[in-house]
């Protein structure tokens, strides 16, 4: 049952989590790193979530659902009625719109969540969500932990308002003021957070435990504790650290992260003569071995079949993947006349994504490019140094990755041509019309088996023509003793505490 281990052991009733922190803040308004974003969503609610890891459908926490307009600029959220807070007092409308207000109002990391949108209260059971424009991503953004809904008497009581003079981080980063199944006792961002359970939570959750140590500690540690049992769950292994342990012990959940590493070619002809032609391009997406980048990748690694990863909304079906033909690789760097060019291929030499290194990614690249003919000088530096020539488009070939700000597609609407990721290759709207017109199309799409279906016209025109090319989507590995249950890597709070268990 649910806070009752079994067979007892060291702290039966205590739940530690390894993670490698990049903690700054736990004040909703303000957090927007991964180890934030967990800690928030252990001790507040949202007023929508996702549940498990099914980022398609948004689904009711502190609302019984929602209601899109037509038109897609109003989102109306009926509230769940008779939850309440820590303290006890009831959630109302008040502090669902306070929240939101604070979030905009205080310009920090995660405000443009809420970009050209205002909160109002309907009436004591409902509120609405009113955008500038067409937004059929809300209720998608909506289940992000930076918009927990907290408790308006007491963050106003510690300085909390909705414009930038608010003064509650102090207190929020000392003390909980919200509905979720925990609440904080301590927190050290440098080293670890302590949760308590909250006695009067009343939501879907059962808290398994009645207190949560989350530790910041090095992958190569955590290994070792969560072997030995000095901590129950690790949240940072690699591919090739979770092939080591000892699975009588330990469950490993691998499974593709929402990260998409993808090959970046540069359209204009000053930058590269090679990677600006045509058939140079499709000669280097039909050189590559995709199913040899997943050996290098690791277990539980995919290869997405477009730019949207295979979690999302509107992502491509497998069988639309790009496949390897060497042969039509040859065939195309002969037409291109670029066989005697050798483009660099940039990237961060020193990053690495969950586990897997940029460095090795690139090598095993230019191996399998050499393959089909095509020659390649690797041209690494420090990430520092090298996202300034990515964001200025000077990379001939880059090797980056994506991760969504929010699950939905629009986000990626940054890889059409002359958006955020399009000027980066040098490649404007001008370029490609007919692409331009499906991206266009696709993020004006409000019903969503229509969104969906031009999300994916969007990929395969991409796939067919475009300067990009997806990689793999690196695993998350989350490592778990035998004991423990609920743990499902998502990619917005990593594991959600409150739904973990002891069996």
């Amino acid at each position: 049952g649910h806070g009752h281990q079994c067979g007892g052991g060291a702290g039966g009733d205590t739940l530690v989590i390894d993670s490698s922190f990049d903690l700054k803040t736990i004040d909703p308004g303000r957090e927007y790193e991964l180890t934030g974003q967990m800690l928030t969503k252990g001790m507040y609610e949202t007023l929508l979530t996702f549940a498990g890891n099914d980022l398609t459908k948004p689904v009711g926490e502190l609302a019984t659902g929602y209601e899109l307009s037509p038109d897609a600029t109003t989102l109306t959220l009926p509230l769940a009625q008779g939850r309440v807070f820590s303290d006890g007092t009831p959630v109302t409308a008040d502090d669902v719109v306070f929240s939101l207000q604070r979030l905009i109002g205080l310009k920090g990391n995660p405000s443009f969540l809420l970009d050209g949108v205002t909160v109002a209260k309907k009436d004591a059971t409902t509120v609405v969500l009113t955008s500038a424009k067409p937004n059929p991503a809300l209720p998608f953004i909506l289940p992000n932990p930076a918009l927990s809904i907290v408790n308006s008497k007491v963050v106003t009581a510690h300085g909390g308002t909705t414009d930038d003079k608010d003064a509650a981080e102090g207190y929020l980063n000392g003390a909980s003021a919200g509905s979720g199944p925990y609440v904080l006792k301590s927190l050290d961002v440098a080293s670890q957070a302590v949760l308590t359970r909250n006695t009067a939570y009343n939501g879907p959750d059962k808290p398994g435990y009645g207190t949560v140590v989350i530790r910041n500690v090095k992958a190569a540690t955590q290994v070792l504790n969560v072997q030995k049992g000095d901590s129950q769950v690790a949240l940072d292994l690699s591919g090739d650290q979770v092939t080591s342990l000892d699975t009588s012990k330990v469950t490993v959940a691998s499974g593709a992260s929402a990260y998409t590493i993808f090959l970046l070619l540069n359209q204009s002809p000053e930058v590269s003569a090679a990677t600006s032609n045509p058939q140079y391009v499709s000669a280097v997406k039909k050189a590559i071995d995709y199913p040899g980048l997943l050996g290098v990748a690791g277990t539980g690694s995919v290869q997405p079949a477009g730019i949207i990863p295979s979690m999302i909304a509107g992502t491509l079906p497998a069988a639309d993947a790009l496949k390897p033909d060497v042969a039509g690789a040859k065939a195309d760097l002969a037409a291109s006349g670029m066989a005697d060019q050798k483009p660099k291929l940039a990237y961060p030499s020193d990053l690495t994504l969950n586990g897997l290194s940029f460095q090795t990614l690139a090598e095993k690249l230019q191996s399998q490019l050499a393959a089909a003919g095509i020659t390649v000088d690797l041209a690494p530096a420090p990430v520092a140094t090298e996202l300034d020539n990515y964001r200025n488009g000077k990379e001939q070939m880059g090797l980056w990755y994506w991760g969504p700000d929010f699950p939905d597609p629009s986000n990626y609407l940054a890889f059409a041509p002359g958006g955020l990721i399009g000027k980066r290759a040098n490649w404007p709207a001008t370029a490609a019309p007919d692409i331009d017109t499906v991206a266009t199309t696709a993020g004006a799409t409000v019903d969503t088996a229509q969104r969906d279906a031009a999300y994916q016209q969007f990929q395969r025109s991409l796939n067919a023509s475009g300067p990009f090319i997806p990689l793999v989507q690196p695993p998350s590995n989350i490592v778990t003793a035998t004991s423990v249950t609920g743990a499902a890597y998502n990619p917005i709070w990593t594991v959600d505490v409150g739904a973990i268990g002891a069996e």
